[in-house]
């Protein structure tokens, strides 16, 4: 993987004493130029930044240093905690639109080497706290989309895959998603936070349905954790 340095300045200091525990995946939605110049422009109203952005073709630019906080994950939610920029790295992918369009694989190649090292450096970032802008952000964000290859990084230890064959989910579904991390369905709408589950381990149905085959899903990601973790 080729690493270039391309400093943003838009950038904070972490708070002291916070623990890097988070890795958030996006994609630009931009080309690699233009998403370049908006992480790395003091001058708009609402600045925004991220660790790093990987191109097309495996390159990868950091802009902010991983001790320090980027601006990457706005308004955002997993595991009973709020504004998650001060304690997750930021990755933007170049991608277009993750629903329509696959992810070159010399890209995701680098990516799977960029998160190693990431991982490696910060322990505290289990894999069930690999995740998606969709994740945290349900209905506002769906990215890294529908398209993206969650399961071949969990297959290279990156971010957890469902358990095959487990049984369906019995009880309320929103409180297992809650123990999986997802929010609470209260200022976003329940239907909205099943589609961000689905979006990131059902992607072929992303309709908020609650059916045999998501409550299955969800199993097979909660029976290795402990049906109660």
């Amino acid at each position: 993987m080729k690493l270039i340095d391309l400093p943003s300045p838009n950038h904070a200091p972490r708070a002291d004493g916070a623990v890097v525990d988070i890795l958030v995946l996006h994609y630009t939605e931009l080309p690699l130029q233009e998403s370049l110049d908006i992480l790395r422009d003091a001058a708009r109203e609402h600045r925004v930044s991220s660790h790093y952005v990987l191109d097309l073709d495996g390159t990868a630019y950091r802009l902010v240093p991983e001790d320090r906080t980027a601006w990457h994950a706005g308004k955002s939610w997993w595991r009973g905690r709020e504004a998650l920029n001060g304690t997750s790295i930021g990755i933007e992918i170049v991608n277009l639109h993750g629903d329509r369009h696959d992810y070159p694989a010399e890209q995701i190649e680098a990516l799977v080497e960029l998160c190693r090292g990431i991982l490696a450096r910060h322990p505290a970032i289990d894999p069930r706290n690999v995740v998606g802008h969709s994740d945290i952000a349900p209905q506002r964000k769906i990215d890294p989309g529908r398209r993206f290859p969650w399961k071949r990084l969990a297959e290279q230890g990156i971010g957890l895959w469902p358990k095959a064959g487990a049984r369906p989910l019995d009880g309320d579904f929103h409180k297992a998603l809650q123990r999986y991390g997802y929010a609470a369905p209260l200022a976003v709408p329940p239907k909205e936070i099943v589609k961000a589950f689905q979006r990131h381990f059902r992607a072929a149905q992303v309709d908020g349905m609650i059916d045999p085959e998501t409550r299955s899903q969800l199993a097979g990601l909660l029976d290795p954790l402990g049906r109660a973790a």
